[in-house]
């Protein structure tokens, strides 16, 4: 028995000593690499930048009171198309104390006055029917007292307005109905009922009641990096996708580059602007994310090569040129190669190589 286990130890050694003898010998020989050959081709290389941005209105209109008060009532909410001159809210008037009295004064001063006005023009009426006074003094006495008849309305008018913030002589025009001063859709309504406003002035913007914009004007408002700033030009076309709207593809017309740069996570942005062209914007809504897609420059049918085949030392650029076919394995000479525009995938060939070169490409 100890003679059989004896017998199989030895024959165990001997394989582990086979097995690593085998093992440093195909170590030991040279490996052999095998290519994948590629040759060019004719193709059109385009090289874009692409611009994450929003999709707004070219003009957001701030619908503000004329007068302070409390809103009392609104007439439309976010979603609503409104044309000019629509009513969106009304206003009730909170008045002034010392305003209120003013006018109260005003009113009872006129009173005054016309009573006085009309006891003269009566008593001149009678001494000129008698013709003791001239039709002149007459005719003076009467013109008074109808300019005093007009003074007291206007202040009864002024009281009116000071109260209720209405003219009695032009209600539908009055202060208190907030009006729509374009056609467009409502973006927001930021008050609400019992919201107290104020009117715009030289030290206070105003309360805004509500956003309108003419959703068929649209631009793309976009940014883009410093790098490629200096490659956009007014008037540059770029095609927009919208992440909401997959449906639709719109174009667009570079009508703005911001000539100052922002900070923007770090990096040195700088704003753009595109007019969008649009057959339908059925349920396209303001803000929706958008990118767009610039072409900076193009070649239409130049010879290419996949720019995964390209070695770079510095300036310089090289291709590994198939050489001899016969042998295995194949063999290639390194050659020099004048390159030009890149997509990042596909590279022009300039010079160095023609249509008819066999290259070599990755390792298989």
């Amino acid at each position: 028995m100890k003679k059989v286990f004896r017998i199989v130890l030895w024959i165990l050694i001997a394989l582990i000593f086979l097995g690593t003898f085998v093992f440093l010998y195909l170590n030991s020989k040279e490996k052999v690499d095998f290519y994948n050959e590629v040759t060019p081709s004719r193709a059109t290389i385009e090289r874009q930048t692409v611009l994450a941005g929003k999709i707004e209105p070219r003009d957001e209109i701030e619908i503000k009171p004329q007068i302070s008060g409390i809103i009392a009532e609104i007439a439309v909410e976010a979603g609503d198309h409104v044309n000019e001159g629509d009513v969106i809210a009304k206003i009730k008037v909170i008045p002034d104390a010392s305003q209120l009295s003013s006018a109260q004064t005003r009113v009872n001063n006129a009173q005054i006055e016309l009573t006085d006005a009309f006891t003269k023009y009566e008593r001149d009426k009678a001494l000129f029917d008698k013709k003791v006074i001239s039709r002149e003094e007459y005719e003076t006495s009467e013109k008074n007292w109808k300019k005093a008849a007009e003074e007291l309305e206007a202040a009864k008018d002024a009281y009116t307005i000071v109260r209720e913030g209405v003219s009695q002589h032009n209600a539908s025009e009055s202060n208190t109905l907030v009006r729509a001063t374009i056609t467009g859709l409502v973006l927001d309504v930021p008050v609400k009922v019992g919201s107290s406003v104020i009117q715009a002035n030289t030290m206070n913007d105003g309360t805004t009641i509500a956003t309108i914009a003419d959703m068929n004007n649209l631009i793309f408002k976009g940014n883009v990096d410093e790098t490629e700033v200096g490659l956009l030009r007014l008037g540059m076309p770029m095609s927009i996708s919208i992440g909401a709207m997959p449906e639709i593809s719109p174009t667009g017309t570079i009508e703005y580059i911001s000539p100052k740069g922002k900070d923007t996570s770090g990096a040195n942005t700088f704003e753009i602007k595109a007019a969008l062209r649009l057959d339908n914007t059925d349920g396209l809504r303001a803000g929706y994310s958008a990118n767009a897609s610039v072409s900076l420059a193009k070649a239409e049918n130049v010879l290419t090569i996949p720019e995964s085949v390209v070695s770079f030392e510095g300036d310089s650029t090289f291709v590994y040129l198939l050489t001899d076919s016969t042998a295995t394995p194949h063999v290639y000479t390194r050659k020099a190669i004048t390159t030009g525009m890149s997509d990042g995938i596909k590279l022009e060939i300039v010079d160095g190589i023609d249509s008819t070169a066999v290259l070599r490409g990755d390792k298989k």
